[in-house]
């Protein structure tokens, strides 16, 4: 699916990263952020004032009062679609493995580029699910002492590759590289495989692949 326009909410209280951040987004052609927040609490009261609804969310996992991680299921009720993307600038086990279960899409280092930055929200917003590396390793390592029984959910052997390859961090781009397949035969498999598992985002999915060990 194509989106028009890309509508931005970015909660974040490094006044620098946010001004930083909210102009490199507005250069862009295809997206704004018009709203900008220093505080969960700010946002959802705006966002409840003027029924916002945001494309994508960037969400500071660490915040004064209300943290990232806790008003992250209060943003995704009052923005059900919104994609929610948390920001930060190192690896926290818990505070991840916690957005993580509430429904982040996506996470990203501060210290990323801001090219990279809007490659992600580009990429979320095509139903991709960007996550640093060094987080999903910790990720990971997290899941493997949370192992439950696995159920039979009729991956193909095609499907187990390629939800491998989500769990060790890989883009939709780097998967159609590594397998030499398109990117368009990446993403109808990773379609299938969110069916399959009942999942809607990509950090769902390794989260069940890696609790149940479907690998």
């Amino acid at each position: 699916m194509k989106y028009d326009f890309i509508h931005v909410l970015l909660i974040e209280d490094n006044n620098l990263f946010r001004k930083t951040i909210m102009g490199v987004i507005n250069r862009s052609e295809k997206m704004i952020c018009e709203d900008n927040y220093t505080s969960c609490e700010e946002a959802l009261a705006d966002i409840r004032k003027n029924e916002l609804d945001p494309d994508v969310v960037l969400l500071d996992i660490n915040l004064p009062g209300m943290s990232g991680v806790e008003g992250l299921p209060h943003i995704k009720k009052l923005c059900p679609t919104a994609k929610i993307m948390m920001l930060t600038v190192h690896g926290d086990d818990d505070n991840i493995f916690n957005a993580i279960c509430a429904g982040a899409a996506g996470y990203l280092l501060k210290k990323q580029s801001s090219e990279k930055i809007i490659e992600s929200i580009t990429e979320v917003m095509n139903g991709g699910a960007p996550m640093n590396s060094h987080i999903a390793k910790k990720v990971l390592d997290m899941f493997k002492k949370m192992t439950v029984p696995s159920e039979n959910y009729s991956l193909t052997e095609r499907e187990k590759e390629i939800l491998k390859k989500l769990v060790d961090g890989l883009s939709k781009k780097e998967i159609a590289a590594k397998l030499v397949i398109s990117y368009h035969t990446v993403d109808m498999h990773i379609r299938h495989i969110y069916e399959k598992l009942e999942v809607h985002t990509r950090g769902s999915a390794v989260a069940k692949a890696v609790k149940e060990k479907l690998l």
